[in-house]
């Protein structure tokens, strides 16, 4: 478990390249089309986060809670698996899966890529007082061109109900929030076991 710990974005890397595949040789909707486009972006994104340049744990513990311990505390390579893995390969997955049938489920995931764009692009580079931080990069020239088309998609063939954009909406606040920033608060142990290694730490801390 712990290699996953620390490799789940190389994995997540090979995915990428595996739903390209799949997305080349299936006919899809224009709006399931989307969705798996999202799910390829979703894995470059946390490629770029932690392995190249890979050092977002480390900024985020800095720039968001001043922690004493960016290395482990309050963001641990535990609690990234939860929440990159178990929690955001899953439901990018199933919106993908479902595609039409579950178009507030689609909606949601969406607003948790524009959510990155505004983290990514203003708030830590705010914090931080910096021009670029890891995931940057892929929250600006992916998540946020794909998030559009698919709203815009949505608009234009009328796709979703109001029920859906109620869903939708609602479940993508929570997932911005609840579904990040709290489990990050809830599972931090400043004593934890799992580490993220130094290349996950800013340069000018390592």
């Amino acid at each position: 478990m712990n290699v996953m710990r620390q490799h789940w974005f190389d994995i997540g890397l090979g995915l990428a390249l595996a739903v390209g595949i799949y997305v080349f040789l299936t006919p899809l909707s224009p709006l399931s089309f989307v969705l798996w486009i999202n799910i390829i972006a979703l894995f470059m994104h946390q490629f770029e986060e932690y392995r190249y340049p890979g050092y977002f744990p480390g900024m985020l513990n800095l720039a968001m809670f001043a922690s004493k311990h960016p290395d482990r505390y309050p963001l641990n390579s535990n609690t990234s698996l939860i929440v990159n893995v178990i929690l955001g390969w899953f439901l990018y997955a199933l919106a993908a899966v479902f595609g039409e049938k579950v178009v507030w489920l689609g909606i949601a995931i969406m607003l948790v890529s524009v959510g990155n764009f505004i983290a990514h692009t203003f708030l830590f580079n705010l914090k931080r007082k910096t021009f670029y931080n890891p995931g940057m990069i892929t929250a600006d020239m992916l998540f946020l061109p794909i998030a559009l088309y698919f709203f815009y998609l949505l608009l234009r063939d009328n796709s979703a109900t109001f029920l859906d954009w109620l869903l939708g909406i609602g479940l993508g606040i929570a997932l911005n929030y609840v579904g990040v920033l709290k489990l990050i608060d809830w599972l931090k142990d400043e004593q934890t076991a799992y580490i993220f290694p130094p290349r996950s730490l800013p340069p000018e801390i390592r």
